[in-house]
């Protein structure tokens, strides 16, 4: 089954509090429920994955400013029927940062951390000019430690933007509760990942 993968991190996953083990469950509950989880043709929801990219020093993160969104968020993006989530926060990773995909490499492959957020409806202008409608659904995001040999980007056309930023400043640049979770769990693990 090709979710299995999937849950077997799921099952491994150390919930940091309440919300983490509530929200563990709450999607290894969807992936279990829907074989097509990680098609974004899937109106309920889908799987999509993420990275919290670190600089080489370990001290900056690398953040998009959504254009979607408008916020200031983590690389990722759709799995689209790729059912290794690991693979497409590395995928992800170099689309929208230019960076050299064989050069970004995991700090580890187990899961850094998991979020489920709604994605508000919205319409899309199709190429031949008609409209498409997306009714609100929600993203059942899978997040990975990764580290970049570089600081250099580019800038890819989903973003406004892209910026190294100091973990222990990140609230200058955003508020997004998610992100400030990432940043205490970053905080909290750092010391266990040793420079080499």
């Amino acid at each position: 089954m090709h979710r299995n993968d999937l849950i077997k991190k799921l099952s491994a996953y150390t919930p940091l509090d309440d919300r983490d083990i509530a929200c563990r469950e709450q999607f290894m509950a969807f992936v279990r429920e829907y074989p097509d989880c990680f098609e974004r043709t899937l109106l309920v929801g889908h799987v999509t994955a993420s990275a919290w990219i670190l600089d080489p020093t370990r001290t900056k993160v690398l953040l998009t400013h959504h254009k979607k969104l408008g916020k200031w968020l983590q690389l990722g993006g759709h799995t689209d029927g790729d059912a290794n989530v690991l693979h497409v926060a590395l995928r992800e990773a170099h689309e929208e940062s230019g960076i050299d995909a064989e050069a970004i490499r995991p700090l580890s492959d187990a899961i850094f951390d998991l979020d489920i957020h709604p994605i508000p409806a919205r319409t899309h202008t199709n190429e031949d000019g008609s409209y498409s409608y997306e009714p609100e659904h929600f993203h059942y995001d899978v997040r990975f430690l990764l580290q970049a040999p570089t600081t250099e980007f580019i800038i890819s056309e989903e973003s406004l933007n892209l910026s190294w930023i100091d973990v222990d400043k990140l609230h200058t640049l955003t508020d997004d509760d998610s992100v400030m979770r990432m940043k205490e769990k970053w905080l909290n693990l750092r010391h266990t990942f040793l420079q080499v």
